[in-house]
């Protein structure tokens, strides 16, 4: 902790999850609450586990459940130069090598161990027999265990330690961050491993506000070789590292042993990973070409799936595919995406160098860096959401309620945008009872006991004092912010009532999906203008 900062009051008080962590609130007993945590949080990811995944009994190419099965057999029974060209037109390797490297781990131990019969090369596709589908949720379930909680518990840690929390304080806002169901439902109902790149890039933040910024290096190039969507967080990290080189620009002064240093931790890291393939590939140029081209997949055009971005909700009234060609989209769709993240990047790189009492910056900058690629980039798809939303809902570990309500909210906004996505998969019960739960622990659900009598739900109502005003956890104290949030929130029941009810006119097929991207990507636009307007409000402070 600061020194001379004092305990601040919770602002998760007289929540379910701050009552469930208090009895372990003495020094001796807090270690317990991490672990009390950690398990309860498994749980529930294995009990959304039991439920469908994509692509289940959909032939021919089922989806993402049998891509990843695939990607496991590619990689254990092909040598390694042929796993970027392999049958392209079924599930072709698309993400970069550490992706590979990680299939191909968790297809040895299931082949050995398990049944090869999983992973047996063009015989298996659409194998779906309940051991496997346990098998392959054990290894998403892992790999978040691994990556992502660790990294989770010690950004709380430092935050918390700044911000005059107390360590059961620290705690509840670990397990808010790791109960926020997005990713749950995506990697463990849907099925995908986005756990491994966002934990990598976690990694990353929590060295930079150690100011290990060669350890930081090193785990952001290993997020962007896990999923090339990690780059939505690079021109931020990127101009916050040159900025710390940069010692006088005027004069040109350049801390050249930091530049180095950091430029070769860079380098060193991209060379490891791509070591197999100098080794035992096809000639690294081929290879990495390829990858290249399997990664960034611009032949498929601006979008292909509804998404509550920039392209797909104004293409309900422009046609960009049939105005313009796939070469001038890209332009525009750079342009677009530099306005969008150009701001935040000058401004931490002209800040001075941040002390710890600031670096909550940090977060702002790639939340805003990222939610700008998210509008405006190509080839967006529903789940890139994670990305942004990563730093977003980092941001609870601010002590300002106000802060803390606008993350509830728009968390739940994206929860909401996914949901086309999620009925496909057949995760509609899922859907709801993670809603209702992660919602209730976190106290945005106690204004329901105002209703109800004690003996239906315990506990009392979740109030904050903020400027002699008792305002309740799920709402911001500022009136159009309360307009907006209950309006959306409003807006959001129509849509689901309607798709329950009714079934959209036939010459409307998508009406209730075009909804859901419009509100929700109206939303985005609300809260990204209010993440710049507090990151120049914090930059000034």
């Amino acid at each position: 902790m600061v020194k001379g900062a004092k305990l601040q009051k919770s602002s998760f008080y007289s929540s379910p999850l701050h009552d469930f962590l208090t009895p372990f609130k003495p020094a001796q007993n807090q270690w317990v609450a991490r672990y009390i945590i950690i398990i309860f949080a498994a749980i529930i990811r294995y009990a959304v586990g039991l439920g469908s995944f994509s692509g289940f009994k959909t032939p021919p190419m089922y989806g993402d459940f049998e891509a990843q099965r695939h990607w496991l057999e590619i990689t254990i029974n092909l040598p390694l130069k042929d796993w970027y060209f392999y049958d392209l037109n079924y599930w072709g390797l698309d993400y970069p090598p550490l992706t590979a490297y990680h299939s191909w781990i968790f297809g040895k131990i299931g082949s050995f161990f398990c049944n090869e019969e999983w992973f047996k090369l063009g015989v298996s596709r659409g194998y779906e027999d309940l051991t496997l589908k346990s098998y392959m949720r054990f290894t998403s379930l892992v790999s978040e265990l691994f990556f992502l909680f660790p990294w989770v518990i010690l950004i709380t840690r430092w935050f918390g330690r700044n911000n005059g929390q107390s360590p059961i304080d620290q705690t509840c806002i670990a397990a808010a961050i790791l109960f926020q169901p997005c990713l749950i439902i995506i990697d463990h109902g849907h099925f995908q491993y986005n756990s491994v790149m966002l934990g990598l890039a976690l990694a990353s933040f929590v060295n930079l506000l150690y100011d290990n910024y060669e350890l930081s290096s090193i785990f952001f190039v290993l997020s962007i070789c896990f999923k090339q969507m990690s780059l939505y967080y690079a021109p931020f990290i990127f101009s916050y590292l040159l900025s710390l080189c940069v010692i006088d620009l005027k004069h040109f002064k350049i801390n050249l042993p930091r530049l180095v240093s950091i430029g070769s931790s860079v380098t060193w890291t991209l060379f490891m990973v791509f070591l197999p393939f100098l080794i035992y590939g096809n000639g690294l140029k081929t290879d990495i070409g390829q990858i290249l081209y399997r990664v960034f997949p611009f032949d498929r055009g601006i979008f292909e799936d509804k998404v509550a971005n920039f392209w797909c909700t104004t293409n309900i009234f422009i046609k960009y595919r049939e105005i313009f060609s796939v070469d001038q989209l890209k332009k525009l769709s750079i342009l677009l995406t530099l306005i969008g993240f150009l701001p935040c990047c000058i401004l931490i790189f002209i800040q001075k160098k941040i002390d710890n009492s600031k670096k909550i910056l940090l977060l702002y900058g790639f939340a805003i860096t990222s939610w700008s690629f998210y509008f405006f980039s190509f080839q967006v798809h529903e789940k890139s959401v994670l990305v942004p939303l990563l730093p977003t809902i980092l941001l609870l570990v601010d002590n300002d309620p106000n802060v803390i309500s606008m993350i509830c909210w728009i968390s739940n906004i994206c929860y909401f945008s996914l949901w086309p996505l999620l009925k496909k998969d057949g995760l509609v019960l899922q859907y709801y009872v993670l809603f209702i739960l992660s919602n209730w622990l976190i106290g945005n659900l106690n204004w329901i006991s105002k209703l109800l009598p004690n003996s239906v739900i315990p506990g009392p109502t979740l109030t904050i004092k903020l400027k002699s005003k008792s305002i309740i956890m799920a709402l911001p104290n500022n009136f159009l912010w309360r307009v907006i949030i209950i309006g959306s929130y409003i807006a959001c029941g129509v849509i689901h009532f309607l798709e329950i009810f009714y079934n959209p006119p036939k010459r409307y097929p998508d009406l209730f999906v075009i909804g859901n991207i419009t509100l929700s990507f109206c939303c985005f636009v609300i809260f990204w203008v209010w993440l710049h307007y507090k990151m120049i409000q914090l930059s000034k402070a």
